[in-house]
């Protein structure tokens, strides 16, 4: 099992004491490549933990605000939203953290903790906007965030979640996104033993999906256009498999799933999943941003179906999510390279050449 970095002393003083000098890597520009950079993180308000980052994933995310594919990437830009580390420091008004411990930051750092999403557990949609990891504007002083391609972070208490005793975490890392986005859905549809479940698209999201539907005892079918993927779609816990291309294959799964996680990440047809779906099914999006073709009507008002979305969880259930996978043993598989190899990862990520999280091990230095 790995082992967590004991925390530097000197970064747990200068911490206490004040604004702290951070090391990461990012861009300035779209076109322009991920580098090594310096800048400052704030000194610690009250219910502030500052992290030693020992491992942070990458997602597809991090690359498409790296290169502006989605608009309003303010640069310099740090990337990371996967962050695994040791807490090196307490602001005094904390008491679910101590220095020393091994905890995990996802996609949000903070939000307004007072209207009814964030008291009802759903800190993402906050009515004033979440604070996100990186490239969001910090809601005291302006600043923009700053992800977990660095050497250490520092993160309100509440958005700081514990990692179970016993858990490697050299593979935590893409539990905080890729986990959480394809168990929330799962949950938020009460997905079990009795569900017959369907995952299209095998990558990040989708191989988390198979091994979640297949933890909660759903029977799991994995949908790919790719027949050497079956496999690997099998050993991941799979039970069944079907290739999107193959029509007559389609046509026999007719109205066979009650609940379809779709994580394609780029825009695509629906029609023919849709037609997959039984009385009242649903098929749940969390992979495409962009705009989506029309589908047809018929398809979703005949067998009662419907179409819907789901982002990542709250903090509450990506606590609950991390417990469950320790639980069952359940990890992303992780490929892991050094700080200095991410562009390289980034290339790869777009041919999909990835099986199929990238994490740096941030032990290696920066």
């Amino acid at each position: 099992m790995a082992t967590t970095a004991e925390p530097s002393p000197t970064t747990t003083a200068e911490a206490a004491g004040g604004p702290t000098k951070a090391k990461g890597w990012g861009t300035d520009a779209p076109d322009q490549p991920l580098h090594p950079m310096e800048f400052e993180r704030r000194a610690l308000r009250p219910d502030d933990v500052a992290i030693q980052i020992t491992y942070a994933g990458i997602c597809h995310s991090d690359l498409h605000t790296a290169r502006n594919d989605w608009g309003g990437t303010r640069y310099p830009v740090i990337p990371g939203h996967e962050i695994v580390g040791t807490v090196t420091a307490i602001g005094n008004e904390v008491t679910r953290h101590r220095v020393g411990d091994t905890v995990a930051v996802g996609c949000m750092v903070d939000s307004c903790m007072e209207c009814d999403q964030c008291l009802e557990g759903w800190e993402v949609f906050c009515r004033k906007g979440c604070v996100q990891t990186y490239n969001s504007e910090d809601y005291h002083d302006h600043t923009i965030s700053k992800g977990g391609y660095t050497d250490h972070v520092v993160v309100r208490d509440h958005f700081c979640l514990k990692v179970p005793e016993g858990m490697d975490v050299s593979k935590i890392a893409p539990l905080l996104c890729a986990g959480i986005t394809t168990y929330s859905p799962l949950r938020q549809y009460n997905v079990g033993p009795n569900t017959k479940m369907a995952v299209v698209g095998l990558g990040g999201l989708g191989h988390m999906g198979v091994k979640l539907g297949a933890a909660l005892g759903a029977h799991v079918t994995m949908i790919t256009t790719t027949p050497s993927k079956g496999k690997d779609a099998r050993e991941l816990g799979a039970h069944d498999v079907i290739i999107s291309t193959d029509e007559q294959q389609m046509r026999d799964a007719a109205t066979r799933f009650d609940f379809i996680l779709n994580t394609i990440p780029v825009s695509h047809e629906i029609d023919g999943y849709l037609n997959l779906l039984g009385r009242s099914g649903r098929m749940v999006i969390v992979g495409a941003l962009t705009p989506m073709p029309g589908f047809t009507g018929f398809n979703i008002i005949w067998w009662n179906r419907a179409v819907g979305g789901s982002a990542i969880g709250g903090i509450p259930e990506t606590q609950e999510m991390l417990d469950f996978c320790a639980a069952k043993g359940i990890y992303p598989d992780c490929e892991f390279i050094e700080m200095n190899q991410v562009n390289e990862a980034y290339e790869r990520l777009l041919k999909n050449d990835v099986r199929y999280r990238f994490v740096i091990d941030m032990s290696k230095g920066l």
